[in-house]
């Protein structure tokens, strides 16, 4: 293996890429235009719910339990209704999302018991939006409800020193503002560098076939793996600015702390660059197609970072099979290595294992890949 074959290599793919601006146009405006269409558009949490209220009393109990609703910022009243089928209209139309009905007899029962009940219909057609609803719900009640009850005990005459409640207090580390974005937006990183990467490497061969350059290649004495390694580099240092670029606007302008070193950030990205890059690079070999080769890196990049890699969906609550695939997807140990390193600030000896799948993953990709390629034309 000669480094003067390689390089030379290196100069004739920068030379394609900056001859290609489709290629130069995914490398540089898709990172950010995903970063922020994502970063923006992905959330786990629900705030300004739409809701409907039907208060069959109509006093001012009613009405203070109402305004709790008004003023939380999880909720928005859309309507204020005036009977059962007004409700059904809401939330066949999606105007609600949930319908508080107050009974008749509210102020009532709380004088005489300090217990009455509230109905909540909801919408379950989002089973997820359904029990996140409900728990906010429930905590908008139980915190008038507890006034209620001192109010009581108060005209009840008797002493609060008569409660023993069992007090419960919490500690968030990691995430302390309990932000969905913090946990999103550093396992975006990796969805983007996997899509762009396998995306501009798919068509490094594959290019070669369909411009008739594959015989003159062919013919000069570069070896595989001298051939890999040149393609590869110059997509590399694409990967390190596009890396680079997404995770400054994870922390600069998301606001996600990061807590890690920047070395173990640089050398864990960079083992993920060389298995994105490395699966791009094998398809090339084995699909001569451009389009063939981009639609399966497509295929096999972006839907499994997406599903099966930790990014949104927690592993530990799919299905078992499921779990046991997902130790097969590369992002995940990366997804894992990144959310990590920004939130908890974890050191590579706590991320060894992770970093070991991945190093292992690298090297499989890439002894595939160089076998892979045959210098000849049938």
């Amino acid at each position: 293996m000669k480094l003067r074959r390689i390089k030379a290599m290196a100069v004739k793919e920068v030379l394609q890429i900056w001859r290609d601006p489709r290629s130069l146009m995914v490398a540089m405006l898709l990172p950010f235009t995903q970063m922020f269409l994502l970063g923006y558009g992905v959330t786990l949490d629900l705030k300004h719910i739409p809701i409907c209220t039907f208060d069959r009393e109509a006093s001012q109990q009613s009405q203070d339990l109402l305004k709790l609703f008004a003023s939380s910022q999880y909720f928005s009243i859309a309507r204020n209704v005036r009977g059962y089928p007004e409700i059904v209209a809401g939330l066949d139309s999606g105007d609600c999302k949930l319908a508080i009905v107050i009974p008749p007899d509210f102020t009532e029962r709380l004088a005489d018991s300090s217990v009455s009940s509230v109905q909540a219909i909801l919408d379950g057609t989002d089973d997820n939006t359904a029990n996140i609803s409900l728990g906010y719900a429930l905590s908008v009640v139980n915190g008038y409800s507890n006034a209620v009850n001192l109010d009581w005990l108060d005209r009840q005459g008797r002493e609060l020193q008569q409660i023993v409640p069992m007090v419960t207090q919490s500690r968030v580390w990691f995430n302390e503002d309990l932000e969905s974005r913090n946990f999103v937006i550093p396992g975006l990183v990796a969805v983007i560098m996997a899509l762009v990467g396998a995306q501009l490497t798919s068509l490094t061969i594959s290019r070669e076939w369909e411009r008739g350059t594959m015989e003159l290649l062919v013919s000069t004495p570069v070896t595989p793996g001298e051939l890999m390694i040149g393609k590869l580099a110059p997509y590399i240092a694409l990967g390190w600015v596009d890396a680079a670029s997404c995770l400054l606007i994870a922390a600069y302008w998301f606001g996600v702390p990061y807590r890690g070193t920047i070395l173990a950030l640089f050398a864990t990205t960079t083992l993920f660059l060389v298995v994105v890059l490395g699966i791009g690079y094998l398809l090339s070999v084995l699909i001569r197609s451009q389009i063939g080769a981009s639609q399966v890196a497509l295929l096999v990049t972006m839907l499994p970072t997406t599903l099966l890699s930790g990014y949104v969906f927690p592993i530990d609550q799919m299905p078992v099979l499921v779990q046991k695939i997902t130790y097969l997807v590369y992002s995940r140990y990366y997804v894992t290595i990144v959310k990590a390193l920004f939130l908890k600030g974890s050191s590579l000896i706590a991320l060894s294992t992770p970093i070991l799948c991945l190093l292992v993953y690298a090297t499989a990709v890439m002894v595939l890949a160089a076998r892979a390629f045959r210098k000849e034309l049938a």
